[in-house]
């Protein structure tokens, strides 16, 4: 499985769909919202207190990290207060804070990694999953109405060490070591309070074939990646695509988050490299240099499926026609970005490399059903799964004061 954005409105994970719009075009961002990131991939300074979350409609960025955390808290108070503790710090760091000097004979309040770098630009995204809805916090009966552990989709090969978590951080920045330090700032702010359980960097690279509406990155099998999303810049079209509303059958608390979808997607990258031209964008169903699809001419040209009931331009079982047919509105999708990563050699000296999948979606079951058309699909011959999980990303904290999972842990 290769999933696009797909689920009937976005798609693009190497191709995808159209893009589908609200009926009256496009609305200004939510109030407090982030800034979008331009085409380049940069991030822009963002601020901790808004509505929602920033790094979730932006993106993706040059740089990621993404770590998932086991939580070592005894009971929920002591919960509140990591959540607490993390939020302060993700403020701070969006907001270009300095920590506060450490006392005398303490270890140092920052690593100084950035040390005479000025200020770093950084994303910071916190989310939930499915394990911290046990009995350790009384939380069972609040946890989200479709969170679970993440089981074995399309093609699946789940490694245990990489795959759930209780929280999971997100972080986007320009370069590399700013997700480091970041992600060190926040695990002292923790303290003992959690325990690593997975991670992994990834990056973007920017695509210098632009155009108005197209994508700006490629992965690792040499295709335009994000073709199709939806325009995050749309508030309408956020609220029908990502944003769980009050009407959603969901806790009041989750009002204002998100699911989350995060797959680490191993690319057989050296069985790629020895397929045909024609044969992977026939795969895709798109260019690979245009990133058009197979009946088109440009990026932003929508696949003409009526008119190729029998598959003779686009394949009907290629990547893009199965993640995206085309017949449903922007209530069945998602919200996607997607990250290369390279971890060196695997035990039998191959390239590991691969893609760090994310997607936000109003209903996790957008996503499943998009992984049920993929099943059997030909990219099955070129990726395999191997980690990642399900997750809630929390909804914002805009009053001074408040916290990340406030109303989760407190109400």
């Amino acid at each position: 499985m290769f999933l696009s954005a797909g689920a009937g409105l976005a798609a693009g994970a190497v191709g995808g769909a159209g893009l589908v719009t609200a009926a009256n075009g496009a609305t200004p961002p939510h109030q407090g919202a982030p800034p979008q990131a331009p085409g380049n991939g940069r991030v822009v300074p963002a601020s901790f207190r808004a509505a929602h979350q920033p790094g979730i409609l932006t993106g993706p960025a040059l740089a990621c990290l993404v770590a998932a955390f086991h939580c070592r808290d005894r009971n929920r108070a002591a919960l509140a207060g990591t959540l607490r503790a993390l939020s302060a710090e993700m403020d701070a760091l969006m907001t270009g804070r300095d920590p506060a000097p450490a006392p005398a004979g303490q270890p140092p309040a920052d690593s100084s990694l950035l040390l005479g770098q000025g200020r770093q630009p950084v994303l910071v995204t916190l989310s939930v999953g499915a394990s911290l809805f046990d009995d350790r916090y009384g939380l069972a009966g609040r946890k989200p109405a479709e969170l679970t552990p993440m089981g074995a989709l399309a093609n699946d090969r789940l490694d245990p060490a990489r795959t759930h978590g209780d929280l999971l951080v997100l972080i986007q920045a320009d370069h590399p070591d700013v997700c480091v330090h970041t992600l060190r700032r926040l695990t002292r702010a923790a303290g003992g309070s959690l325990a690593p359980a997975w991670s992994q960097d990834g990056f973007a690279r920017p695509d210098p074939v632009a155009m108005a509406g197209a994508t700006g990155n490629r992965n690792l099998l040499g295709f335009k990646d994000g073709t199709g999303n939806p325009d995050a810049a749309n508030a309408a079209l956020m609220d029908q695509v990502v944003w769980v509303g009050a009407g959603d059958g969901e806790p009041e608390w989750a009002v204002g988050g998100t699911y989350v979808a995060v797959r680490l997607i191993r690319l057989f990258v050296e069985r790629w490299d020895r397929t045909s031209l024609t044969a992977q964008e026939r795969v895709m169903g798109r260019r690979k240099q245009s990133g058009a699809p197979l009946d088109g001419q440009k990026e932003t040209d929508v696949p003409r499926y009526a008119d190729d009931p029998d598959g003779e331009r686009t394949p009907l079982d290629a990547h893009i026609r199965l993640a995206n047919p085309r017949t449903a509105g922007p209530e069945k999708g998602m919200l996607r970005k997607g990250f290369n990563y390279a971890r060196g050699l695997d035990a039998d000296a191959g390239l590991d490399q691969g893609l760090v999948f994310v997607s936000y979606q109003r209903r996790l079951a957008n996503f499943r059903q998009a992984q049920e058309r993929l099943k059997g699909e030909p990219m099955e011959a070129f990726t395999r799964p191997e980690g990642g999980g399900f997750f809630y990303a929390l909804p914002g904290a805009p009053d001074p004061g408040g916290y990340l999972g406030q109303g989760l842990v407190e109400s």
